[in-house]
């Protein structure tokens, strides 16, 4: 008689979310007034960001990728087989912007933020979608995860404050 096998397994689920506010310096008090707000969504994780990102990184393998750099495009939600941001906003070299990653010792999650400063776009752009990337060169790189939000316009005078959380459960 054969042996049943039973499996093991964790349950491991990655979750990602992100929140993107725009913001302009004209608030009261010194303060930076809120005029754009994503709220908190849920993020795509793509096929690349798990063979390049995780996979690849678990395994000290040379093509692996961490994550550094933070895009806003005005495209579409990304697909599983997405390496790129829809309609990435390109209008300078410095509109990728390198994250800030920070994590705590009992934490399984680790939380990116990154700014993009008023004044890089050179015009108004109706942004619709947030991506996370390895590569600081405008359109380069492989997407990690992404997804899109309610457009909000972007004038040239206001910021983006971003927050993305990967975690682990």
């Amino acid at each position: 008689m054969a042996r049943k096998i039973s499996r093991v397994s964790d349950g491991l689920k990655i979750r990602g979310i992100y929140h993107i506010r725009i913001v302009e310096p004209t608030g009261k008090r010194g303060r930076p007034r809120v005029v754009g707000d994503s709220g908190w969504n849920d993020n795509l994780i793509t096929n690349e960001g798990f063979r390049s990102f995780l996979a690849r990184t678990l395994g000290a393998i040379a093509s692996s990728s961490q994550i550094g750099f933070a895009a806003l495009g005005t495209g579409g939600a990304p697909i599983a087989a997405d390496t790129s941001l829809s309609g990435e906003l390109t209008d300078a070299t410095t509109m990728r912007m390198a994250v800030t990653a920070v994590t705590s010792s009992t934490s399984k999650a680790v939380t990116f933020m990154f700014t993009l400063n008023s004044g890089i776009t050179t015009g108004s752009h109706n942004i619709s979608n947030v991506g996370l990337f390895a590569a600081s060169v405008t359109n380069a790189g492989t997407l990690f995860a992404g997804n899109t939000y309610t457009s909000s316009a972007l004038a040239t005078n206001q910021a983006v404050n971003g927050t993305y959380s990967i975690s682990f459960s």
